[in-house]
């Protein structure tokens, strides 16, 4: 049963690849813009970080920003796949392959892996680009870092997947529920900006919000500190994420094909 869960899903992030390999143009705009983010929105924080929270490694605002940065892209990237799917839908490409012998689960990991690429990528680039101006890169730490975000990228991957099939038949729905749900965890994650001087009512949302916890985890592994409460915490965030979407994914995908 696992070597046909990973057989397929090769099968599929194979397949999903091919288009981005061929157009590459989107991969290359998407290594930009966290760049951008970073010299527009990071030195905004270089006040508000040492005062309103702790700053890890050394007190770099970098060590602090950077993996929020890469939590944000693989948010963005991931949470929207599902409109691959409402094009799919309209192709018809999505029957054809319900109609395969692969795994269902396969079609929902693949797909979500495949963000995973462009995502290597960007913190490639972005960590050579910030350790010069004092981000420590911590080899270990950074890349259970990005294991952890694949883990929780599958799992959002599969909702977003789930609530393209839910809405198919109103396409702009799609956007409307995404764009409604993605801020609002942004900001209750810390992401941005420090939550610890916040309301307590923004503390306590932050506490009900799993992608708090993985931002968190992030930030702890990428400072090196790989046996922490924080990693621990979030990598049982991204576990429960990832069943969960599965779950939810697996169900949908089911009720797609009837």
């Amino acid at each position: 049963m696992t070597t046909t869960l990973v057989r397929d899903t090769r099968i599929v992030f194979v397949r999903e690849l091919k288009p981005m390999i061929r157009d590459p143009f989107s991969v290359v705009f998407g290594l930009v813009q966290p760049l951008v983010f970073l010299a527009l929105f990071g030195p905004l924080l270089s006040g508000s970080v040492g005062a309103a929270g702790p700053v890890t490694a050394g007190g770099s605002v970098w060590q602090w920003f950077v993996p929020s940065i890469l939590v944000m892209t693989a948010l963005f990237g991931t949470s929207a796949v599902g409109s691959n799917l409402l094009y799919e839908f309209q192709t018809g490409a999505h029957e054809r392959m319900m109609v395969t012998p692969l795994t269902r689960s396969s079609l929902l990991i693949g797909r979500s892996l495949k963000e995973m690429v462009p995502l290597a990528g960007q913190a490639v680039l972005i960590v050579a680009v910030m350790v010069p101006f004092g981000f420590a890169l911590f080899p270990a730490g950074a890349l259970l870092g990005m294991l952890l975000l694949a883990v929780f990228g599958v799992g959002l991957g599969s909702l977003s997947y789930a609530l393209a099939i839910a809405v198919r038949k109103n396409e702009w729905m799609f956007w409307l529920v995404q764009q409604t749900l993605l801020f609002p965890l942004m900001i209750l994650s810390g992401m941005l900006l420090p939550l610890e001087a916040g309301p307590s009512w923004m503390r306590a949302a932050a506490a009900a919000n799993p992608l708090a916890y993985v931002v968190d985890a992030e930030r702890a592994l990428f400072a090196g500190e790989i046996v922490s409460t924080e990693a621990l915490w979030g990598a049982v965030a991204a576990a429960s994420t990832a069943a969960i979407g599965l779950s939810v994914g697996i169900r949908a995908m089911l009720r797609s094909a009837d």
